[in-house]
């Protein structure tokens, strides 16, 4: 899936059509609270971002994008107007992969699209378990808040990778014992309650989407 935002609604068509004919599915919105809204459900491959947008320009939307651990390795192309040096810099500073000069030619930019795909999908397929902005990566053992990294115990990662695996389920405390302190482990399960109180801590404000079951255990609460 592609998101194109672009508020020229001939130009919207034109890009959607182009990257539907050349196989892609594609979405458009003509500002950035319309294309935000949809991030909440529903993740693209690329984002082909317009820099003149109504509301909140493409560069501030491309900032957003960027310091969302949930978001930040998402691929966006840059249209940015002829003569436009310093959006374009500017963009490519904070992070985007490439960029389009308008006016630019169809073929042109199903042309770019492919090839930052190219480039980008290999990063993309690490195991990345994400709840918001909250992103555990498997391969790297690391977790990040809001793109911050958060330093965690081995156990409080594994707690974490866990419930990020499995939202909205209840796990008893002698469920993760089992789960992440091993069968044999014959401790009490209120060393559970001290690794969970730490891990709130460390997560911050994501800390309260881990939920007390009450008379059963602990649970990530499911996003939408």
């Amino acid at each position: 899936m592609i998101f194109c935002v672009e508020d020229d609604e001939s130009i919207q068509r034109l890009e959607l059509y182009a990257l539907s004919s050349a196989g892609f599915e594609a979405r458009g919105f003509g500002d950035g609270e319309a294309f935000f809204q949809a991030l909440r459900t529903e993740r693209p491959e690329l984002v082909i971002l317009d820099v003149m947008l109504p509301g909140e320009n493409g560069v501030e939307l491309l900032r957003r994008l960027k310091a969302s651990g949930g978001t930040c390795d998402i691929p966006v192309i840059m249209a940015t107007a002829k003569g436009a040096e310093y959006d374009k810099i500017q963009s490519l500073d904070l992070g985007a992969d490439d960029y389009l000069v308008k006016p630019f030619g169809m073929m042109e930019m199903v042309s770019r699209v492919k090839a930052v795909l190219r480039r980008c999908r290999p990063r993309q397929n690490r195991e990345v378990l994400a709840a918001g902005g909250l992103v555990v990566d498997l391969v790297e053992h690391t977790a990040t808040a809001d793109g911050r990294r958060i330093a965690l115990t081995f156990k409080e990662f594994e707690l974490l990778r866990l419930f990020l695996s499995s939202p909205g389920v209840a796990f008893t405390r002698e469920k993760l014992l089992s789960a992440v302190w091993g069968t044999e482990y014959t401790g009490e399960t209120r060393t559970v309650d001290m690794h969970i109180r730490t891990l709130r801590q460390k997560l911050g404000g994501y800390g309260s989407m881990i939920e007390t079951v009450r008379n059963v255990g602990y649970r990530l609460e499911a996003t939408s």
